[in-house]
């Protein structure tokens, strides 16, 4: 067998000696100065032998290694990610997020949210991918009794996906429209009555006129009425889906399976233009809503603090969903990315860049659509902000198409900019998704080409979607997300990161980043791994529990029956857990007790590790040294959280 490398420091570590992979640049207040490690055992054979004889075979490891695709380079990785983080969560859902938490108010546990729980987890998903080189299922191969985590948030994801479908179907309906010489929405209808109010440009003396009451604006009757023909309730049904929406959605799954097709070897070409192109529009778009009268107000809205509402825990509850909505972290999709990765990239960088460009995007449509809205309150002749529209979904499909009927030159060409934007970034966040199950059943059904996976999910998720664009689908997509999505994912992120921090432990990742990228990790994010952030989700989402009240779609309370069906869905969500931990004890070797099979489904496969055969013997015996140095030290309990934390 081939001897392994040995460091200056002593730890054998293939991925920092000798390869251009690895990355060695110490980030300043993030990784330490490599210290002196213990010097490498002389005498390994022993240990060499029994790795080789508790591995797999290594030539069904190299197959699937050589069958499992990669980036074609370190950019479309990072663009991927863009294209998936920066979406229509940024500027579909944070914005009313903001509005109906309180405004700028929301800024504060948003941002410490971030930082204490977006950030670490981000990280600490991507160095999971990359170092297994496994996808959202296959990755708890460290803890095979908790693989049902990584099924409950395939479920999460797939619920999560046919509705991003369409609304993808509802901008794609948008941009056909905005070539009309005049845009639908700009202009009232005879049947809306005197309460609506002209999108497009007023004169002075319109504008002076009596408006005592709040009127609605044009783009807010057509969006409700005419694009989503939307119920006042769904007691007597949801209705048939509209049959223009029916094709923008079969647009929009067709665009998806083709970039799909060849998976991320075409999605990763794909991604330069649905990670930049948005940004060119937006900063148009910016311009506009700050040039509106009225729009300062809006604006100082949004960023003026209101501190009260700091002590509201729903506030924080909808600053973590936000983060988990917007980074597309604890729905298994960043994993399924860098697991593509070539093995010691320098993820550190990567998923910083990535984390801090969501903030700034969340920020830029914040500051757009709070300036339209102080416009549309300037428009009312009122100072309630927060009055001028309803909050919800739609929010960017009534403020943003209002504020670019307002251009008085060439409305049009905004418009066919800002929907087509609008798309790119559905289509980019959608691809992650769709990629995240292809994975998924790729590596179950090894066997099945992957056009043959793609063509089945889009026609499985175009079926779905047709839900959604029924009169009463909003009421549907308001359930789905919070019982389906944002509750399971918050839960199970919980168990994911016991399960690393704690389980497999934070002290064996660190040891796990050093192996891969031959640096050392902070204080900061072995801390958030291990407790901050496991504790501000578990605290959280015990007064969300406690707070509860039944879920609203706008005035609207569901049927008792429908919030059974919310609960049963949420259960077989977190039930996952439950479901895969029988099978993956029964595994266990038969002349152990029950205890113990229990027990060895908590460690680790013997093939868990780098996909490489090579690097994985390597990283064996580097564990089985860490393993025999660890022996010496002491077993109280407090002693071992401390060694998990900081050893």
């Amino acid at each position: 067998m081939e001897q392994s490398s040995n460091n200056n420091n002593g730890y054998l570590n293939p991925a920092y000696v000798g390869s251009l992979n690895a990355s060695t640049i110490s980030i300043p207040g993030a990784y330490k100065t490599q210290a002196e490690g213990p010097a490498p055992l002389k005498d390994l054979t022993n240990g060499i032998k029994a790795n080789e004889a508790q591995e797999p075979p290594a030539a069904a490891d190299a197959e699937q290694a050589k069958q499992r695709d990669g980036w074609n380079n370190d950019i479309e990785f990072l663009m991927s990610c863009i294209a998936l983080s920066v979406g229509l969560g940024n500027v579909w859902r944070f914005p009313f997020i903001a509005l109906e938490n309180g405004g700028g108010a929301f800024l504060i546990p948003y941002l410490i949210v971030l930082i204490l729980v977006g950030k670490p987890v981000y990280y600490l998903e991507m160095l999971l991918g990359q170092f297994s080189s496994r996808g959202s299922v296959k990755v708890y191969d460290f803890v095979p009794i908790l693989r049902g985590i990584g099924y409950g948030q395939v479920l999460a994801t797939g619920i999560v996906t046919t509705y991003y479908a369409t609304l993808m179907a509802l901008t794609l309906r948008y941009f056909v429209e905005s070539f009309y010489p005049t845009l639908p929405w700009s202009y009232c209808r005879e049947e809306w009555g005197p309460s609506c109010l002209d999108s497009a440009p007023q004169q002075e003396s319109v504008v002076g006129g009596n408006q005592s009451t709040v009127r609605t604006t044009s783009a807010e009757f057509y969006f409700t009425n005419i694009i989503l023909r939307e119920k006042s309730s769904i007691d007597d049904g949801i209705g048939y889906p509209s049959w223009t929406l029916s094709l923008t959605l079969a647009v929009a799954w067709l665009i998806i399976a083709g970039i799909m097709f060849r998976g991320v070897k075409s999605s990763g070409k794909a991604s330069y233009f649905l990670a930049l192109f948005p940004y060119v529009v937006m900063l148009i778009l910016l311009v506009r809503a700050l040039t509106l009268p009225g729009a300062t107000d809006g604006v100082l809205y949004f960023l003026k603090p209101q501190w009260h509402k700091l002590l509201e825990p729903q506030v924080w509850y909808a600053a973590v969903t936000q983060v988990f909505f917007s980074l597309a972290i604890c729905f298994g999709n960043i994993i399924m990315y860098a697991s593509y990765n070539r093995f010691g990239q320098n993820i550190y960088r990567d998923a910083n860049i990535v984390t801090t460009l969501d903030t700034f995007t969340s920020l830029l449509s914040g500051i757009i659509i709070f300036g339209i809205l102080g416009n549309l309150a300037y428009e009312n002749n009122t100072t309630d902000i927060s009055s001028v529209v309803n909050g919800g979904p739609g929010l960017a499909f009534i403020s943003y198409p209002d504020a670019i009927a307002k251009f008085k030159v060439l409305p049009q060409v905004f418009s066919v900019l800002f929907f087509l934007m609008l798309f790119v970034l559905g289509i980019g966040s959608n691809v992650g998704m769709v990629s995240c199950l292809t994975t998924v059943l790729k590596e179950q059904f090894t066997q099945i080409k992957q056009w043959h996976i793609v063509v089945f999910i889009s026609i499985v998720g175009y079926l779905l979607g047709l839900l959604y664009i029924t009169p009463g689908g909003q009421f549907i997509l308001n359930l789905l997300d919070f019982f389906g999505a944002t509750f399971v994912a918050l839960v199970l992120a919980i168990f994911e990161l016991l399960a690393i921090g704690w389980v497999y432990g934070v002290k064996r990742v660190c040891r796990d980043v050093e192996f891969m990228l031959g640096i050392k990790t902070s204080i900061y994010y072995r801390i958030c791994w291990a407790v901050i952030t496991p504790l501000l989700m578990f605290i959280i989402l015990v007064y969300m529990l406690a707070l509860y009240e039944p879920l609203k779609y706008k005035d609207y309370t569901y049927q008792s029956g429908v919030y059974v069906f919310g609960w049963c869905l949420s259960a077989f969500g977190v039930g996952q857990l439950l479901i895969w931990a029988v099978p993956a004890v029964r595994r266990q070797p038969v002349e152990l007790g029950l205890l113990m099979r229990i027990r060895k489904a908590f460690e680790p496969l013997p093939n868990w590790g780098p996909a490489d055969p090579k690097t994985l013997r390597r990283y064996q015996l580097y564990v089985e040294q860490a393993n025999v140095s660890s022996m010496f030290q002491r077993n109280g309990i407090w002693h071992k959280i401390y060694d998990n934390i900081f050893g």
